[in-house]
C-alpha cells in the first residue's frame, strides 16, 4: 500500500473539492481592458520620443478662463473654453501667461489678437474685446434652507 503523505493528502482532498464545485454559468466577457498591441506601440514611441499629441486650435466667439492649476513643482495648466492649456505649450493657438504672485489672474493671448488680462471665470468677446464675469448680473444668490426643514 502506497503511503501519503499529510500535505499530499491534503493536495489530493482540495483538488477533488475544486472539482465538485459547481461550476459558474457562463461569465461575462469582459472584453478589451487596455488598447491595441499597435496603439500601445504607439503610445510608447510617443513616451520615448518626447511626443505631445496635438490639441485642437481654441475657436469660438469668446475665451473663457475656465479654471487655473498651480503645481507645487511649478507647472501650471489652465483651461480655456474647457480645453487643458499647458504652460509653454501653444498647439491651441492661445498662449496663457499666470501671474504667479495671483494665480486667479492671467493674461490670454489667441493668435494674433491683442493680450487681455481675465480672472478665472471672466470671458473676453473676441471681436468687441469686451470682457464679462461668470457671475451674471453681479449677484449671487444662496437659498438657505429653513430651520423646520432640518
Amino acid at each position: 500500500m502506497l503511503r501519503l503523505t499529510p500535505t499530499v493528502r491534503l493536495a489530493a482532498a482540495l483538488l477533488l473539492i475544486g472539482l465538485a464545485a459547481p461550476h459558474p454559468a457562463a461569465a461575462e466577457e469582459l472584453g478589451r481592458l487596455f488598447f491595441t498591441p499597435e496603439r500601445r506601440a504607439a503610445l510608447e514611441r510617443q513616451r520615448l520620443l518626447n511626443i505631445q499629441e496635438t490639441q485642437q486650435v481654441i475657436e469660438g466667439a469668446t475665451l473663457t478662463v475656465t479654471g487655473v492649476v498651480q503645481r507645487s513643482g511649478g507647472r501650471t495648466t489652465t483651461w480655456i473654453n474647457n480645453t487643458p492649456q499647458e504652460e509653454k505649450n501653444a498647439a491651441t493657438g492661445v498662449r496663457v501667461d499666470v501671474d504667479r504672485a495671483n494665480p486667479g489672474r492671467t493674461v490670454v493671448t489667441a493668435g494674433e489678437e491683442a493680450p487681455a488680462t481675465l480672472k478665472v471665470g471672466e470671458a473676453i468677446n473676441r471681436a468687441t474685446r469686451e470682457t464679462s464675469s461668470g457671475v451674471g448680473e453681479g449677484r449671487i444668490t444662496v437659498k438657505r434652507e429653513s430651520a423646520k426643514a432640518k
